[in-house]
């Protein structure tokens, strides 16, 4: 019999966690593991221009037909333009539609280990928690380099630079285009200046995850880094995803985007990338893509969504704020990182055995590294964390 030696797989936590969440019967229960933007009223909305996209499109599309392999082509040039900017020279640049960006993130692994099957993922120290499985899934070796210091909850720039000074051709480095995952501290514009230098003398392979342009501090501001480094550097590999900025989680929207040193070496690029698309899913969805290549190529949809999603960032950054004032008023402590953070989450410093009694305790649902996901925090709910943290916290 073929699987009866199988076993179970590990769980991922943070779709256990919140699948935990969801059997739990108690009224106060908060899920502020999984990743996802909530409004004041616990919502996860529809934008508006997201509707309209789709309204327009109902009224104009005339086939469900494939796409192609490379995907809505005016999505990959849209994106294309948000990501790396209008006056980008791009003609190195190819990219790719994916089913998200952890479909990017795994066809982008495939493209390394099929060039270079003994290169080494370097993650930073912590990481996205699907980062580490997507890269060794691929058969690729995976390392960490010094990034987050839970002292100060800041970058850890010094080490950070020290490690990756010492690598080379045969290295890979992934780094958060912003909003980082899972800390909230994002590179200044001065480090990814010095990371874009260490790429050129040491010839590491520069590997970007832009996952939440535009929920820290706008989307011009979030992508400054990626710019810089992109900008300069002879190749780069990128995956990003429409999930967050256009709220479009379950459409699975993402890109692949590449660059190599000549445009010939990014026709090979994208060739092999293709060939890995259809030894898996062969073509992505359209629906997603089609909405966002809608709101991108229309002034009045573009406007409109831009206008809702600085909304949904100044509600973040507003959520920063009073969780940052109700936890000082309780504890005798510095909490001014938590505005200084950017995007959805920020690690508080608390250990798994206070996350776990905020979950047996208090119904509040947190990964077991203390990653909180602010955006899914609603003003009514802060007093009830900031109280029950508090009291975890006294037990120890």
């Amino acid at each position: 019999m073929f699987f009866e030696s199988l076993s179970s797989a590990p769980h991922d936590p943070i779709m256990a966690l919140s699948s935990l969440c969801l059997q739990d019967t108690r009224s106060q229960k908060l899920d502020l593991g999984i990743g996802v933007y909530r409004n004041a009223l616990g919502q996860t909305p529809v934008f508006d221009a997201v509707k309209a996209a789709e309204q327009s499109l109902v009224a104009a599309q005339d086939s469900k037909a494939y796409v192609g392999m490379q995907g809505h082509l005016g999505f990959n040039r849209a994106m294309t333009s948000l990501l790396l900017g209008e006056q980008w020279e791009t003609s190195r640049v190819r990219t790719l539609q994916t089913p998200g960006a952890s479909g990017a993130l795994r066809l982008l692994a495939d493209l390394i280990a099929r060039t270079n099957a003994d290169a080494t993922i370097w993650l930073s120290d912590p990481s996205y928690t699907n980062h580490e499985p997507i890269f060794r899934a691929a058969g690729l070796a995976v390392r960490y380099y010094p990034y987050f210091d839970l002292a100060t909850k800041q970058v850890n720039s010094d080490a950070m630079i020290a490690q990756l000074s010492q690598l080379g051709t045969n290295d890979v480095v992934v780094l958060h285009g912003c909003c980082h995952n899972p800390t909230g501290a994002d590179m200044s514009l001065e480090l990814w200046q010095q990371v874009t230098e260490l790429s050129l003398k040491t010839g590491f392979l520069p590997f970007i995850d832009m996952a939440y342009q535009g929920f820290g501090r706008s989307l011009e501001e979030d992508a400054q880094g990626t710019r810089y480094l992109t900008a300069r550097v002879p190749s780069f590999l990128l995956a990003s995803s429409c999930s967050k900025n256009f709220g479009l989680y379950r459409e699975r929207v993402g890109v692949a985007m590449m660059a190599g040193h000549s445009e010939k070496a990014s026709d090979s690029m994208l060739s092999q990338l293709l060939s890995l698309a259809r030894n898996s899913y062969t073509m992505p969805p359209d629906h997603g893509a089609a909405i966002v290549a809608a709101i991108l190529s229309y002034e009045s949809l573009k406007a409109s969504w831009q206008e809702e999603l600085s909304h949904m960032t100044q509600h973040i950054q507003n959520t920063r704020k009073q969780l940052r004032q109700a936890l000082e008023h309780r504890f005798n402590r510095d909490y001014s990182f938590i505005e200084q953070h950017q995007g959805m989450f920020s690690m508080l410093g608390i250990d798994a055995d206070s996350v776990h009694r905020l979950r047996i305790q208090k119904a509040i649902y947190l990964l077991d590294n203390g990653r909180l996901n602010i955006a899914g925090l609603a003003p009514s709910q802060i007093e009830y964390f900031a109280d029950s943290l508090f009291a975890v916290e006294r037990m120890q």
